[in-house]
C-alpha cells in the first residue's frame, strides 16, 4: 500500500487490473451461448422444447403448462393463464419457425439485481449486426434458454418467446410472450422511417414516441437489445426534448402529475396514452371533465401532436392501480 501511495502510475495499473478482474469475474458468472456456438442436442432440446409449449399455448391447454412450469411460477399462474386464453385462438393450428435460440448461464448462489447477457461477437463500439444483449432483473442462478418462434397467424405475424429454465435434463417453463410483429399493420421498420421523416419536419417529441414503437417492433421480448435497437435509441436520444415527457400538465387551474406518456396502435389508429395520478376517480363525471382539460391542455402545450396521433387517451390513475379513461379524437380537440 505504500508502494502504491508514492507510485500514483503504479496506483491506478493496480486499480484498472483490480477493474478487469472483477469485469472477468462478472463475465465468468453471467454467460451467453448461441445457437453456433452450442452443440446439436442441446439446440434440438431447446427448439423442439418451444414448439411442445407452443402448441399447449394453442391448445388453450394451462393444465400441461402448470405442470411443466418451474415451482415459482405454477405457484402463482394467474398471469400466464389470462395471456393464454386470450391468445389461444390466433395460434391454434399455426405452425411457427423457430429462430436460433441463446442460452443463459447465470452462476452464483443468490439472485443477481441486473443480470446482463452478452451474447455472440462484439466490436470495439459495442454490438454489432450479429449481436444481443439480454439484461434481465433479479434472476435467481440457473441455466436459462430464451427461444423465440415466429407465428404467421390470421391476424398477421407474431412472435411467441419462451422463457426456459433447465432443472436436471429437462427444460421447464419459465415464462412466455406473445407479440404482434406488426402495429396498426405496420412493422418497426415502417415507425423508424415515419419517426425520421417526422423528425426532418422539425417534430422531435412525435420523433421520439414512433421511435419507441420501432425499438419495441424489432425485439421480441422488452429485455432484448441489439445493434439496430440501440442505434436507433442513440439516434432520436439525442433529439428528444428535454420538457417532454412533461412532468406534469397545468389544466383548469389544477396540475395533474404524468405518470407515463405513449404511443399506442389501436386496430388501424395510432393513439397517445396519457396516465396521470389521481388521488380518487370514483367521481366519474368530475374526471371525465378532468380528462378532458387535460387531453385540450397537452395537445395546447405540444401543437405537433396533431400531425402524428389519430386520438388522445388520458387515463387517470388512482394509487390502489384503479382508473378511470377518456378519448377524444384528434379531429374534434378545439
Amino acid at each position: 500500500m505504500e508502494y502504491l501511495r508514492r507510485n500514483p502510475v503504479k496506483k491506478v495499473v493496480a486499480q484498472l487490473a483490480a477493474l478487469f478482474l472483477l469485469l472477468a469475474v462478472s463475465a465468468v458468472a453471467q454467460t451467453c451461448v448461441t445457437a453456433e456456438e452450442m452443440d446439436a442436442a442441446t439446440k434440438s432440446a431447446l427448439i423442439s422444447t418451444a414448439q411442445r409449449y407452443f402448441g399447449m399455448v394453442g391448445q388453450g391447454d394451462v393444465a400441461s403448462l402448470r405442470q411443466n412450469a418451474i415451482a415459482g411460477l405454477a405457484s402463482n399462474f394467474g398471469g400466464i393463464e389470462a395471456a393464454v386464453t386470450e391468445n389461444k385462438g390466433n395460434l391454434l393450428a399455426v405452425t411457427p419457425s423457430a429462430r436460433p435460440p441463446y442460452l443463459l448461464k447465470l452462476e452464483g448462489t443468490a439472485p443477481v439485481a441486473r443480470a446482463e447477457f452478452l451474447c455472440g461477437v462484439f466490436g470495439s463500439n459495442g454490438q454489432t449486426a450479429t449481436s444481443s444483449v439480454f439484461v434481465i432483473p433479479n434472476l435467481p442462478p440457473a441455466n436459462y434458454a430464451i427461444t423465440v418462434l415466429d407465428a404467421p397467424t390470421a391476424k398477421g405475424p407474431y412472435t411467441v418467446s419462451f422463457v426456459l429454465q433447465q432443472e436436471g435434463i429437462a427444460w421447464k417453463f419459465a415464462g412466455f410472450y406473445v407479440k404482434a410483429a406488426q402495429a396498426a399493420g405496420h412493422d418497426g421498420q415502417w415507425f423508424v422511417t415515419r419517426a425520421r421523416e417526422l423528425k426532418n419536419k422539425g417534430q422531435p417529441r412525435n420523433a421520439w414516441l414512433y421511435s419507441a414503437q420501432a425499438r419495441e417492433l424489432l425485439v421480441p421480448v422488452p429485455f432484448m437489445s441489439t445493434l439496430a435497437t440501440d442505434k436507433l435509441y442513440d439516434e432520436f436520444q439525442s433529439v428528444k426534448p428535454a420538457d417532454f415527457p412533461p412532468p406534469d400538465i397545468i389544466a383548469a387551474g389544477k396540475t395533474y402529475k404524468v405518470n407515463n406518456l405513449y404511443l399506442l396502435p389501436v386496430n388501424n389508429e395510432i393513439d397517445l396514452i396519457l396516465k396521470y395520478a389521481s388521488a380518487d376517480v370514483s367521481n366519474s363525471g368530475q374526471t371525465f371533465q378532468d380528462n378532458q382539460a387535460v387531453i385540450k391542455a397537452l395537445v395546447a402545450k405540444y401543437p405537433e401532436l396533431r400531425n402524428a396521433f389519430d386520438s388522445v387517451v388520458v387515463r387517470a390513475v388512482e394509487p390502489s392501480g384503479r382508473d378511470f379513461g377518456s378519448l377524444l379524437p384528434m379531429k374534434d380537440i378545439k
